[in-house]
């Protein structure tokens, strides 16, 4: 087995908390190796290329926008401790999004008081309290940093009384950082609901390849590491600290400290450590999403929405499905519609909806196929019953499942949000290996690389 020199600190997993970390600890002059088990980085927040069109994975959105020149907020601070300007990432807003329940549709964009403005007209005998709702949320200086815990759900019931206003909140929350079922703990919903509402969407022109060329560049250029195709086999340790990874190839690597992104359960179990199942139980929710490529721009079939979610019924179902994939709610988006000089050329849209992971885990070869086929048919019938009929014009498909998730970034059960209870502290039983991302409690693009940084700075630069 050859061995290799020992790193001040060695990452696991180059997504977009990983590189945030790796950029922070080379800011300081620290040896940093980054491993990645892939061919490419990014992780969660990925790209590929098929048929010569180039694809985003995970991204729909960076949440979290701030325009130029604004100095508070995660964006602001990320930018700030990773030396990047604003131009650099390129951040186009968007064009609008809204939430569509039967006969009652909320628009909201990058402006606040559009939502407060729908909100006013559709439910008014609510928006003092929405008021004073907002006004009460805790501000971003924790930014996952410690616990704030108990119910979202009976937070918001403490002020609003209309379960339609209120399911209808919860639906762009949930789907874009709801790791529990059918709620949230409330630290959570104080960030996602920031993030989404009071901030808003923004995608650079190139999609997620654009943060990722950015990152790395910015790494590579502070003399950081990044060894692709490098998977960890092994997390070895001796007196109650990690001594050595040992990859799949059988190379040894040490170094003095240890950070992971890739799961806290996933983490443990690369330690051969054991917790109460409560501790290390895995996350249920998971995700199907299909991507259609059109011969024209969504909006010139009268559809300009930036992002849309949508729900069948007046109370939405956030939880495991017991099918393959729940078609009643879910999540579309157009990459198209965001405020570009220029436009992007194909039409896309991708929809996403819930998934059962151990439904889809127990298919064969062929009925995988299948189903994939089926389902896809299925969710774009569920989808158009929202946004004008599109099936005519799709000259490209792709869809990914659960098992799609778990085979590139090796989240047990395809939870792309992790577990449900995070470790927001990031610290675990060794004493010199820490976890970032998704289960140390923050999720999102700008969430995962505020995450990297914070624990960077917590742990890894204060050592």
């Amino acid at each position: 087995m050859g061995e290799e020199n020992i790193y001040d600190t060695v990452i696991i997993g180059a997504g977009m908390s990983g590189l945030a970390a790796g950029i922070r600890l080379a800011q300081y002059d620290k040896h940093v190796c980054i491993l990645e088990k892939h061919t490419v980085p990014g992780g969660l927040n990925s790209f590929y290329r098929q048929k010569g069109r180039n694809f985003d994975v995970g991204l729909h959105a960076m949440t979290n926008y701030a325009p130029k020149g604004v100095r508070k907020g995660p964006l602001s601070r990320l930018l700030r401790h990773l030396r990047l300007s604003w131009d650099e990432l390129g951040l186009i807003p968007q064009l609008g999004s809204a939430i569509a329940f039967p006969g009652v549709t909320l628009d909201f964009s990058n402006q606040f008081g559009l939502l407060e403005s729908q909100i006013a007209e559709k439910f008014p005998s609510q928006i003092d309290r929405f008021r004073k709702m907002t006004a009460s949320l805790v501000d971003y200086d924790q930014l996952g940093l410690g616990e704030s815990g108990g119910s979202a759900k009976e937070f918001v019931r403490s002020f609003l009384t209309d379960p339609l206003l209120i399911n209808m909140l919860f639906c762009p929350i949930f789907f874009y950082g709801g790791a529990r079922e059918s709620d949230m703990e409330f630290g959570q919903f104080c960030i996602m609901f920031r993030s989404i509402f009071l901030e808003g969407f923004a995608r650079p022109y190139e999609g997620v390849r654009h943060i990722l060329t950015k990152l790395l560049k910015k790494f590579k250029t502070l003399g950081g590491e990044l060894r692709l195709h490098s998977s960890v086999k092994q997390i070895v340790s001796q007196s109650g600290q990690v001594s050595k990874l040992i990859l799949e190839d059988g190379t040894e690597i040490r170094a003095k400290q240890f950070l992971s992104s890739a799961g806290w359960r996933e983490t443990m179990r690369l330690c051969g450590l054991k917790e109460p199942e409560k501790e290390v139980a895995p996350g249920k929710l998971s995700f199907v999403e299909t991507i259609s490529v059109l011969d024209r721009d969504p909006k010139r079939l009268g559809h300009n929405k930036t992002i849309l979610f949508f729900n069948d019924s007046e109370s939405i179902s956030y939880r495991k499905p017991d099918s393959l994939v729940d078609v009643r709610s879910g999540v579309i988006c157009s990459p198209n519609n965001f405020d570009y000089a220029k436009p992007l050329g194909e039409g896309q849209i991708r929809i996403t909806a819930l998934a059962n992971f151990d439904r889809w885990a127990e298919l064969g070869e062929e009925r995988y196929r299948l189903e994939k086929l089926r389902c896809y048919d299925a969710l774009i019938g569920s989808a158009v019953r929202f946004i004008p009929d599109f099936r005519g014009n799709i000259i490209e498909n792709d869809m990914f499942t659960p098992l799609t998730v778990t085979r590139y970034t090796g989240k047990d059960s395809g939870a792309i949000y992790g577990a449900a209870d995070k470790k927001y502290d990031g610290l675990t039983p060794l004493n010199n290996l820490y976890v970032c991302g998704t289960d140390q409690g923050m999720v999102g693009i700008v969430g995962a690389i505020v995450s990297g940084i914070t624990i960077a700075n917590r742990y890894l630069l204060a050592k």
